[in-house]
C-alpha cells in the first residue's frame, strides 16, 4: 500500500510539473500573419553593400505584381552598374569630398530606371559570375574602383579628361556585366526604357517618406546622410503619421521599401527586430527576473533581453528620440529592406513582416519580424507608392 501511494504520488507529481512546464510561457515568438501581401522569391547580396539596390527592386517587383500579377526578377546589377559610375561622377566634380561608396538608397533606384530602365536578371551576368565565385562578391571590386576614383577626384591636375570614365567604366563592367542596349524577353526585344514602360508601373507615383523635427513637417528635404548621395527629397511627417502610412499601405496591398538602422541591439541574426528597453528594462521585469537584471553590467542585459525573447520589455519610441537619435549618430544608414505584412506574436505584440536580401537565412527563411516599436524608432526613410498615402496626410503634403 506505501508503495502503491509512492508511485501514485510520484505520477502525480509527474502530472502537475508537466503541466507547469506547459503552462510556462514561452520565450520563443509564435506568429499569426494579420496580413501578407505577395512578394518575389528570397535573394542574397552576399559580399556586396547592394541592400539598396535588393529591397528597391524586390519592392517594385511587389508593385507589378500587384498592377498586372506577373512575376518578374529585375537585375541588381545593371542598377549598380549605372548609379556608381553616377556616383563617381559627382566624386570628381566635388574634387572628392563626396563619398565614394558601395551603399545606396530606394531613391537611386527609382532615378536609374527613370533615366535608363531596367533589364531582367536574364539580361544581366549573374552576380559573382564574372570574378569566379557564386555570388556577388564586391571585395576586390571596390578595392580597385576605389583608389581609381579617389586618384581622378584628387588629382593635381589643373584640368583632367573624360578618358576616366571610360576606365571606370571598364572596371564595373569587367566585375558585375556590362549593361546592354538591346536584349530579348519572352520573345520580344527590347531597350531598357522600352522594358521599364512595358512594366505597367507609373515611374511618378513614388515619394519617399521620413519623419525628423530639424525640418518642418509636410515639407520635403534631403536626409542628411552619405549614402543621399543625390540629395534626394523625402516628404517629412510626425512619427505617427509615417507609422499610420506603412500601415494604410500594407491594408490596401501595397508594400515599402524600407530604409533603417540593423545595429540596435534589438535586430539579431535569427530574424527578430525588437526595441529592446535596454535602460529602464528592469522596471518591467517582476521578481527574480528584475533582481537578475539589476544586477548585470550593461553588457549582460542584452543577452539576457535574447532570452527572454517576447516577453523582453520593449521601449516606446518617441518624435524627440527619434531626433536624438539621428543628431547623435545612433540612428544611422545601415540597411535597406521591404516590408510586406503584419503579423502578432503570442503576447499580442505587433510586427511587420520584412524580406531581407541575405539568402535563406534565420528562422524566418529569410524573412525578418520587426515590432512596429522598432520600426518607428529606427527608420531613416522608405519609398512608397503616394496612392497608398492616407487621403488626409496627402492633402497636407500636396500630393
Amino acid at each position: 500500500m506505501r508503495k502503491f501511494f509512492s508511485i501514485a504520488l510520484l505520477a502525480l507529481f509527474c502530472v502537475n510539473g508537466a503541466q507547469a512546464q506547459e503552462e510556462k510561457p514561452s520565450n520563443k515568438p509564435v506568429f499569426t500573419t494579420v496580413k501578407e501581401l505577395p512578394i518575389t522569391s528570397v535573394k542574397n547580396q552576399n559580399r556586396s553593400g547592394t541592400c539598396w539596390a535588393y529591397s528597391t527592386l524586390s519592392f517594385f517587383e511587389s508593385e507589378i505584381l500587384k498592377a498586372t500579377g506577373k512575376t518578374y526578377d529585375l537585375a541588381e546589377m545593371y542598377i549598380a552598374n549605372k548609379d556608381y559610375l553616377e556616383r563617381a561622377e559627382l566624386t570628381v566634380r566635388m574634387h572628392g569630398d563626396s563619398q565614394f561608396a558601395q551603399g545606396g538608397s530606394a531613391g537611386d533606384v527609382l532615378l536609374i530606371i527613370k533615366n535608363h530602365g531596367i533589364v531582367p536578371e536574364t539580361a544581366m551576368a549573374l552576380p559573382g559570375t564574372l570574378v569566379g565565385d557564386t555570388l556577388a562578391n564586391f571585395n576586390e571590386f571596390f578595392s580597385v574602383m576605389e583608389p581609381y576614383v579617389e586618384a581622378v577626384s584628387k588629382s593635381k591636375s589643373k584640368t583632367i579628361s573624360s578618358q576616366w570614365k571610360q576606365g571606370l567604366q571598364g572596371i564595373i563592367d569587367s566585375y558585375i556585366g556590362a549593361t546592354p542596349e538591346t536584349f530579348e524577353y519572352e520573345g520580344k526585344t527590347y531597350t531598357p526604357k522600352s522594358f521599364a514602360a512595358s512594366l505597367g508601373l507609373n515611374w511618378e507615383d513614388y515619394v519617399s517618406i521620413t519623419s525628423y523635427t530639424h525640418h518642418p513637417f509636410y515639407t520635403s528635404f534631403a536626409v542628411e546622410v552619405q549614402d543621399n548621395w543625390r540629395w534626394d527629397h523625402s516628404y517629412n511627417v510626425p512619427m505617427d503619421e509615417m507609422m499610420q502610412i506603412i500601415d494604410n499601405a500594407i491594408e490596401n496591398g501595397y508594400t515599402i521599401a524600407w530604409g533603417g538602422d540593423v545595429s540596435d541591439d534589438g535586430f539579431t541574426r535569427q530574424g527578430l527586430g525588437i526595441l529592446y528597453d535596454l535602460k529602464a528594462g528592469g522596471e518591467s521585469l517582476t521578481g527574480s527576473d528584475q533582481a537578475k537584471w539589476l544586477g548585470l553590467k550593461p553588457g549582460e542585459r542584452k543577452n539576457f533581453l535574447e532570452e527572454l525573447g517576447v516577453n523582453a520589455p520593449e521601449a516606446t519610441p518617441s518624435q524627440e528620440q527619434r531626433q536624438k537619435d539621428f543628431d547623435n549618430w545612433t540612428l544611422t544608414d545601415d540597411h535597406g529592406m521591404h516590408i510586406y505584412g503584419i503579423a502578432k506574436d503570442q503576447n499580442g505584440r505587433e510586427y511587420y513582416m520584412v524580406k531581407n536580401s541575405w539568402g535563406d537565412t534565420g528562422d524566418y527563411k529569410g524573412s525578418w519580424y520587426m515590432t512596429k516599436n522598432y520600426i518607428a524608432a529606427r527608420t531613416m526613410d522608405f519609398l512608397v507608392n503616394k496612392n497608398a498615402i492616407p487621403k488626409p496626410i496627402r492633402k497636407k503634403l500636396g500630393l
